[in-house]
């Protein structure tokens, strides 16, 4: 079933106006904070349900990305009863020094989770690092698809991208 109201509902949330500085020292007069949506329990159940319909029927493991998609992998999981992993940006350098905290990744196949991707490159970073263990890793679900309409920024590691909502859709919605 289709939420018909999540993009706008999520705009409306997330989408602030003021002076921002960017990652790239560029100055806007509007900020996406992708965390005002994963930090709503209600929006958060949103974007997780209309997930699950995202996920690949033989997945053995939601690999959510450190920070944003821990909780919606942490949801999803819930909800599917498919145990999660989080995958850190860098392996932990201490105690069990993993990348990914959780089940054992070598030989599963682990769909990962994210909640906004632009570039891919934390995704790729990742899925590069669980490839390196074993894991097999083909698809990324995500809450937002902020790349170029019909470009995949994955397809250099053959990752195939399934999100729930898109740029296009995001900006449609503020009418």
């Amino acid at each position: 079933m289709v939420d018909e109201t999540l993009a706008a509902d999520i705009d409306a949330i997330c989408r602030l106006s003021g002076e921002f500085t960017l990652r790239s020292g560029t100055v806007s007069s509007e900020y996406f904070d992708k965390y005002l949506f994963e930090a709503d329990p209600r929006l958060l159940l949103r974007v997780a349900t209309q997930m699950v319909d995202l996920l690949p029927s033989d997945t053995e493991l939601l690999g959510g990305l450190e920070l944003g998609g821990v909780p919606i992998a942490t949801m999803v999981s819930s909800l599917t009863g498919t145990p999660a992993l989080f995958v850190r940006k860098k392996a932990k350098e201490y105690g069990t020094c993993k990348l990914a905290e959780g089940p054992e990744v070598e030989g599963r196949r682990i769909t990962l989770v994210e909640d906004v991707i632009t570039t891919g490159g934390a995704v790729r970073d990742a899925t590069n690092a669980l490839r390196e263990r074993g894991a097999i890793v083909e698809v990324v679900v995500c809450a937002i698809d902020r790349s170029p309409a019909g470009e995949n920024p994955l397809a250099d590691v053959g990752l195939e991208v399934r999100p729930v909502l898109t740029k296009a859709q995001l900006d449609s919605a503020r009418g």
